[in-house]
């Protein structure tokens, strides 16, 4: 599966909605519904492997003009950069474990970027909520999913990955997004992704920043004492960690755009890694597994299954 490919031409313009298996009825249009344990995105949001492929997501997000001058100069992951980050999980956990507190979860993050506007790189006024800055923040998940599907989990076929981007749409109506805004089949997403890539990407100072494996991080906030004292000769090895699985998971034709550089080895060493990973993880036990928030529903999950199969019981008694 070539989860960087182009489906259309770059210049194409996005097809106006039509009906197809991908949509959702207009009547879930304007109703977010919350995620299940029967989602694919259950499955992979609170596993321990988002700390992996996650950053990837982030290169693409900033590599636009407005979302990254928003960064640059809004942004405290230069001065909190553990911080931000666990913000940034905490926010991702909710959309999909959250139940209810999903939509609201969506609703403060748009209140928390009404203020956040300025010039972009290209002289150009922004806002964080126009619509086509925040829906490529959001669109940006979809492929990184499934490059993360490719290498750490296990790839998509053309089902799933159908299935999973009506889930990205899900996840956009929790997140607020318009629905005119999101490509509603995958063969629209793909044409809208190049022509984004193409027309609007470029290497921003927060894109050369987050791919600087030299770059100054300090120990996590809650480090013990014997950390902070290995963290200089842990964080190269660390960083360097992290900024080639973050290459590596860029879709080909965005590392192409953004001047990412990426070789046959490279290749080789990332599917080495990815099968270390994919046999390693799913053996961990579920405290070691799953984030805080997936374990948590998880629980709750197993919980009321077994509270439905006793009134099952009880009522056939």
């Amino acid at each position: 599966m070539d989860t960087g490919r182009a489906a259309h031409s770059a210049g194409e313009a996005i097809p106006a909605p039509v009906p197809d298996g991908d949509r959702t009825l207009p009547a879930e249009r304007t109703d977010p519904v919350p995620f299940t344990p029967d989602t694919l995105l259950w499955d992979m949001v609170g596993d321990v492997r988002v700390l992996l492929y996650l950053p990837a997501a982030l290169v693409l997000q900033v590599a636009h003009p407005a979302v990254g001058a928003g960064v640059d100069e809004h942004s405290v992951f230069r001065t909190d950069p553990w911080g931000r980050a666990r913000r940034s999980l905490d926010s991702l956990q909710l959309w999909v474990y959250g139940g209810d507190r999903a939509v609201e979860e969506g609703r403060r993050l748009r209140r928390l970027h009404r203020d956040i506007k300025g010039t972009d790189t290209r002289g150009r006024a922004y806002h964080a909520l126009n619509p086509a800055p925040y829906a490529w923040v959001h669109a940006t998940g979809f492929p990184v999913f499934l490059r993360a599907a490719e290498y750490l989990f296990r790839p998509f076929d053309e089902a799933g990955e159908r299935e999973l981007h009506a889930e990205a749409r899900r996840l956009g109506r929790i997140l607020g997004i318009r629905e005119r805004d999101m490509p509603g089949s995958v063969e629209e997403f793909w044409t809208y992704f190049d022509r984004v890539v193409h027309d609007e990407l470029e290497r921003t100072v927060v894109v050369d920043e987050l791919l600087d494996p030299r770059r100054s991080v300090p120990p996590p906030d809650e480090a013990t004492a014997a950390l902070r004292l290995l963290w200089p000769v842990l964080r190269p090895a660390s960083l360097r960690l992290q900024v080639f699985v973050t290459r590596g998971l860029l879709p080909p034709v965005a590392r192409e755009r953004l001047d990412v550089p990426w070789t046959p080895r490279d290749e080789r060493r990332l599917r080495l890694l990815g099968r270390v990973v994919r046999t390693v993880v799913p053996r961990l036990p579920e405290r070691l597994r799953y984030l805080p928030a997936a374990r948590a529903a998880r629980r709750s999950a197993r919980a009321a299954r077994r509270s439905a199969r006793a009134a099952r019981r009880s009522a056939r008694a």
